[in-house]
């Protein structure tokens, strides 16, 4: 799914302010489906030039954690931002510790330079590269694979963390919740 930020702004390639971030919060939200599988939604924001930390916080932000807690199996991705949006961003997410998906994605749909923006602490990291490098992992599969003596518990709560703010995708297969990264990294 992709949703364009432009389009859904009215045009404006400038995005600024609490009042134009809720009323984007407000489009994306009418706009956003539940789906059967997880998979991403792409914010795109192709021929945005700027937007503020105020705008992307009560719309980006706002829909990520929205979509994570109501549509368990969209995961909100940030999609053709600017340099500019970028760098607010990043700046944003930074100042809050927090992170997110971003990518190019071309006409046809294709993802390009996925990669994660923003700020994971040393745990999470860590987490996230070893899910990352095996591609699909449990929580008990870390505990017995890592070199960290962690419970599957303490694997557990890292790999929620993570799937709560839309880096990894959870799926469920009886009482067993495996996890893997939205996208692909290379």
């Amino acid at each position: 799914m992709k949703l364009s930020i432009l389009t859904l702004a009215g045009g404006q390639p400038v995005l600024s302010g609490v009042q134009a971030g809720r009323q984007l919060l407000g489009k994306l939200v009418a706009a956003a489906r539940p789906l059967a599988e997880p998979e991403p939604v792409y914010l795109d924001f192709d021929g945005v030039t700027v937007a503020t930390a105020s705008f992307l916080r009560e719309g980006v932000i706002a829909f990520r954690d929205y979509a994570r807690a109501t549509l368990p199996a969209l995961y909100p991705v940030i999609a053709n931002a600017s340099p500019e949006v970028t760098e607010e961003l990043e700046f944003f997410l930074r100042h809050r510790k927090d992170a997110l998906w971003i990518c190019r994605l071309t006409p046809e749909g294709e993802v390009r330079d996925p990669k994660i923006l923003g700020e994971l602490d040393e745990a999470h990291r860590s987490t996230f590269d070893l899910v990352a490098r095996l591609g699909t992992a449990s929580a008990p599969s870390l505990a017995a694979q890592s070199q960290e003596s962690l419970a599957p518990t303490a694997w557990n709560n890292r790999l929620s963390n993570l799937a709560a703010r839309g880096l990894l995708i959870e799926r469920r297969s009886g009482k067993t919740k495996t996890f893997a990264p939205v996208l692909e990294v290379a």
